[in-house]
């Protein structure tokens, strides 16, 4: 009698690790960005995930710490970002223009993810009493201290390169990603406005406040963004 092969194991969405609290956090996302963070209730979150309200308890200890993860994801994608464009251009002004620009190219997701960071990055300022939610205000805290230094010594490279006037590169820093978050307190996507528009201002904005020609801006973002 022959054997029959054995047959290959179902792969369930079950089985995936990490799978569900992805889909969490992606939805927590849809959720703080359009609504609020205030606003947004977490059994509402579980609900939209098919999952009881006591099961979320499971991948994050609070909301908060859900909040916390979401902006240090965020910020680390910020920060590699910017270095991987500082580490493949040569050229000091190019990889500025390539970084500001960049900045703007993002998805509708990727907008919401800098709405919540913009409204409640005071935040991470407090410390929390239960280890997970500190743990992860901490590592946001974290993230967003290291990319303020990776900013402030790419300033500090343009002044020694007597491309920037000399400054303090730390506050030049904090003022540029400044301006930048100010856009996502107000922005929406899909918005009356067009997130091509608006980088083409916020750019020329950012480069004058380097002592830079804004007009660089226009020239760069003269052809419209692709559909």
């Amino acid at each position: 009698m022959a054997h029959e092969s054995p047959q290959p194991r179902r792969t369930t969405r079950r089985s995936q690790p990490g799978a569900k609290k992805e889909r969490i956090i992606q939805v927590a996302v849809d959720f703080f960005g359009r609504s609020g963070y205030e606003q947004t209730k977490w059994a509402d979150v579980a609900a939209e995930v098919h999952i009881g309200s006591t099961a979320l308890y499971h991948y994050f200890e609070t909301k908060q710490q859900c909040l916390f993860e979401i902006m240090a994801r965020t910020l680390l994608d910020v920060q590699e970002r910017f270095e991987g464009i500082v580490a493949s251009e040569a050229d000091w002004t190019d990889a500025l223009l390539e970084a500001l620009v960049a900045s703007f190219d993002l998805t509708d997701q990727d907008v919401l993810k800098l709405r919540v960071l913009a409204a409640q990055h005071g935040r991470v300022a407090t410390p929390r009493s239960t280890p997970r939610e500190e743990a992860a205000r901490a590592s946001a805290l974290t993230r967003k201290r290291e990319l303020e230094r990776a900013w402030s010594a790419f300033l500090l490279r343009g002044m020694e390169e007597d491309v920037l006037p000399p400054n303090d590169s730390q506050l030049l820093a904090r003022a540029v990603l400044g301006l930048y978050n100010s856009v996502w307190v107000w922005y929406r996507p899909r918005g009356r406005r067009e997130l091509h528009d608006v980088a083409r201002f916020f750019v020329g904005r950012q480069l004058a406040l380097l002592g830079l020609d804004p007009a660089t801006a226009d020239v760069r973002l003269s052809a419209p963004a692709p559909a």
